[in-house]
């Protein structure tokens, strides 16, 4: 198995550093920060930070293609601008469902922006699809904790993660509809006292997934059998989730979490929270804008 080491990019000690995204005609980089409700940008090459505070926590956003985001929350689904910070409610999903919020979420190859809730506690999690069209799907139900998402190059499969299954699923994906079918295991870690879970993830333009491994260390590539090819190291426990950048399409752009991590463990990885980088010998997939 090829293994390749991250480097620190950015020292931004998040609590629940996720969702990382390259904006395809911006070329700059994105994420959010879930439990402090913190969004970041960079510039063009990776070397200045901006970040604006919302009263929301955004699990997952995208870019639309006629400008500003649309962010799914634990206030649902909105739009949002850097440039204006105005929100703009569509639709919630979540009304009356305490303490369960949005969590990962992507953009399909047609413009449709998928995002899943969580609810470990209860198993009651589900993956939604809000269409440009302003029509919204519930798409899978009895999750416990909805997490990466992405589409084969091909767009004839989705890959979808339920961390509390510590399983990664894949389906046949219909480009027109939208519709998804045929669920079966794709990866399925084994449920230890290392507690090693699936987390965010990405396809790239071979059709392989980069699975962020929470308790892991890392990001491990897996071709499209299931088969582990491919390891990135990472110098933090909880590694949440990834995606592809660069003006190449060559750089792995990691983000990790710092919550929960005892003072010891947090001595043991000072870099526990932070955004890494890794260049891996293949490019990602363009990122999809919604509309």
């Amino acid at each position: 198995m090829e293994t390749y080491q991250a480097e620190h990019l950015f020292r931004v000690l998040n609590a629940l550093g996720e969702g990382p995204l390259w904006h395809p005609v911006e070329k700059r980089l994105y994420w959010t920060d879930i439990l402090t409700g913190t969004l970041y940008r960079t510039n063009t090459d990776l070397t200045i930070l901006e970040k604006t505070f919302l009263d929301i926590q955004v699990g997952a956003f995208a870019f639309r293609k006629n400008g500003g985001m649309i962010l799914a929350s634990d206030h649902g689904f909105m739009e949002w601008s850097f440039e204006d910070h105005q929100i703009t409610y569509l639709w919630n999903p979540l009304i009356g469902q305490m303490g369960v919020r949005l969590n990962d979420g992507k953009v399909d190859p047609a413009g449709r922006f998928w995002a899943g809730s969580m609810d470990a506690e209860h198993q009651k999690a589900k993956l939604f699809r809000f269409d440009p069209d302003g029509s919204h799907h519930t798409m899978l139900t009895g999750i416990g904790i909805s997490n990466g998402i992405g589409w084969s190059p091909d767009h004839k499969r989705m890959y979808y993660t339920d961390s509390y299954q510590y399983t990664i699923y894949e389906f046949d994906y219909d480009l027109d509809s939208g519709d998804i079918t045929n669920q079966k295991p794709f990866v399925v870690l084994p449920k230890d006292e290392r507690e090693i879970v699936p987390d965010g993830l990405c396809v790239d333009a071979e059709g392989y997934i980069w699975s962020a491994k929470w308790n892991g260390w890392g990001i491990t590539r897996y071709n499209p059998q299931g088969e582990a090819v491919a390891h990135v190291e990472v110098p933090a426990q909880r590694v949440t989730s990834c995606c592809f950048g660069g003006e190449n399409l060559d750089l792995l752009i990691i983000t990790t979490s710092r919550a929960d991590l005892s003072e010891d463990a947090l001595s043991n990885q000072p870099y526990a929270g932070d955004v890494f980088v890794c260049k891996v010998p293949v490019q990602g997939q363009e990122t999809n804008l919604f509309g």
